[in-house]
């Protein structure tokens, strides 16, 4: 059986190569994905219906190769440790005396081991803008050392809040929502059970649902008292490469 030429199709641009990579684990899972319920009641054969698909027999799109799954993924892992990469070298909190704030304390004692990559932390944050507005957020902490000097949060001059640009924000005066990937983190939304965040080293899966025991497989939920805002959560992962 021949499959479909490739210049029928456009290629994949890297964004949206390295998009699937960031998905899914195995090329397998992408194969997957695109099989329905129906095409297995009719095939009864998992194999052979991941065959279908990866010649280019299931859809008139663009199905993307074994060849391409592993380059993509190459590319998606060298993007992320060129954005780690990109963290400046002075530590924010340095030399900051922050004892008597719970919260700045416990971003102080995470710094260190974030900026040495051997430790993935995700803060929740829920407070009021200046004009009263209530926002609330999922704040990857290695993406925001990257992108804000941080030193004067540690000095007490400026908020720690979530924006548009953190993994998740929403403002519950406008209920404008936005989510977004970071170099670290790939957001997944679930309407049963709410959301979701993937490691992109490790590739496990972090939820953040607070009725649960566990997030998940190597990380831990901290819950931080403070008078200064409204909500604190932090989610901690020790990232584990696969052998």
């Amino acid at each position: 059986m021949a499959s479909k030429k490739k210049e029928e199709f456009p290629a994949f641009t890297n964004a949206q190569g390295i998009a699937i990579a960031t998905e899914f684990d195995l090329y397998e899972d992408y194969l997957d994905s695109q099989i329905t319920p129906t095409d297995m009641f009719y095939l009864e054969d998992l194999e052979l219906a991941r065959q279908l698909v990866e010649m280019g027999y299931r859809s008139n799109a663009e199905v993307m190769s074994r060849e391409e799954f592993a380059d993509f993924k190459k590319i998606a892992e060298a993007a992320r440790l060129a954005a780690m990469a990109k963290m400046p070298k002075k530590q924010f909190s340095a030399g900051k005396d922050v004892s008597a704030h719970p919260f700045l304390l416990a971003l102080q004692e995470r710094e260190k081991p974030v900026r040495e990559g051997k430790l993935s932390t995700v803060i929740f944050i829920r407070d009021y803008l200046k004009n009263g507005q209530e926002v609330s957020g999922y704040i990857d902490y290695a993406e925001r050392m990257k992108t804000t000097d941080l030193e004067p949060v540690f000095l007490l001059k400026r908020r720690f809040l979530p924006t548009p640009e953190d993994l998740s924000f929403f403002n519950w005066h406008s209920n404008i929502s936005t989510t977004r990937q970071t170099p670290s983190w790939l957001v997944i939304a679930d309407d049963e059970t709410g959301m979701y965040l993937k490691n992109k080293l490790d590739r496990k899966v972090m939820c953040m649902d607070p009725t649960l025991t566990s997030p998940g497989d190597n990380s831990t939920r901290t819950v931080i008292k403070s008078h200064e805002y409204e909500q604190i959560v932090i989610f901690d992962h020790i990232t584990r490469r696969k052998l």
